[in-house]
């Protein structure tokens, strides 16, 4: 799309770093520049990826205003592009910003779905599910999850926040929870905010998860009680990815441990078919599970 609209410098945010590695991939292989902006601390926490990005030709600018992290870096990239117009495209990493980047997103991330109802098929006869979980930040990865299945109500849908170091503790990304109707990046969502209007930082122990809002899809999915939205603290979080690990030989990225994480409270029937959305590998979160587990 770029290369038809005439422009050669690519710009994008990330915060676990998944859509920054994605975008300097494409930009390599098509031979454009590639700036990705990334908070500070979301640099720091997730090395793997920023090495990745870097190796891949991409520079890494850091955001360091604000809490340093996914929020501040959709800040940053939106500066530049408002800046630069002419030979620059924006790429966003989730359903955020505006119109149409979530819906773009939003449909782009859908052959998720599309390949859960395959699966499903070839697995259990059946392509819809009776629940589909997925963990939301900004919310990509669970809206692609949820994309064929928002007109389905016999599929019940599970958003999963990061509640951080507790909903009431001033340290959370419990968007549901804390939020309310506000403007951030130039879409209308779930935002938590002061009550002049002044966004509240968050936090989460995942970069990925930490933002104070959701995408509007999101929102819409909230107040309408369409999704069911559940709020994942760090450490059960860090436990289910850690129990994944050792029952699978899969290690999660944290972003996808708070997905895990609701079996220990939200209850299913036993022929219950429940599809959890794995948004991420944790080899980018090696040294948080180091840190957190003294491995």
């Amino acid at each position: 799309m770029a290369k038809r609209l005439g422009k050669n410098r690519i710009i994008a945010e990330t915060g676990a770093g998944q859509h920054g590695v994605a975008t300097a991939t494409v930009c390599a292989l098509m031979g454009l520049e590639c700036i990705v902006y990334m908070g500070a601390i979301d640099i720091k926490r997730q090395a793997p990826n920023v090495a990745r990005m870097k190796m891949l030709g991409a520079t890494v600018r850091p955001a360091m205003s604000g809490s340093k992290t996914l929020k501040d870096a959709t800040n940053e990239a939106i500066r530049d592009w408002i800046n630069n117009p002419v030979d620059t495209h924006y790429i966003i990493g989730s359903v955020v910003g505006p119109h149409p980047y979530p819906d773009m997103v939003a449909r782009f991330q859908s052959v998720i779905s599309a390949e859960t109802k395959k699966q499903l098929h070839e697995v259990e006869g059946r392509e819809n599910p009776d629940y589909v979980v997925a963990c939301v930040g900004g919310g990509s990865n669970a809206a692609g999850l949820f994309y064929h299945y928002l007109d389905q109500p016999e599929v019940g849908i599970i958003a999963v926040e990061a509640a951080g170091k507790g909903i009431d503790t001033g340290e959370s990304a419990a968007t549901s929870a804390l939020g309310r109707e506000g403007i951030i990046h130039g879409s209308k969502t779930l935002l938590m905010q002061t009550p002049d209007g002044q966004i509240t930082e968050p936090y989460s122990i995942s970069a990925g998860l930490d933002y104070p809002g959701v995408g509007p899809m999101h929102a819409n999915l909230f107040r309408t009680g369409r999704g069911e939205f559940i709020s994942i603290t760090d450490d059960d979080a860090m436990q289910a990815g850690l129990e994944l690990s050792k029952l699978e030989g899969i290690i999660p990225a944290i972003e996808t441990s708070h997905a895990l994480a609701i079996f220990e409270t939200r209850k299913f029937n036993p022929d219950d078919v429940v599809v959890i959305n794995l948004s991420g590998r944790g080899d980018k979160d090696l040294n948080t599970y180091i840190d957190y587990f003294g491995l």
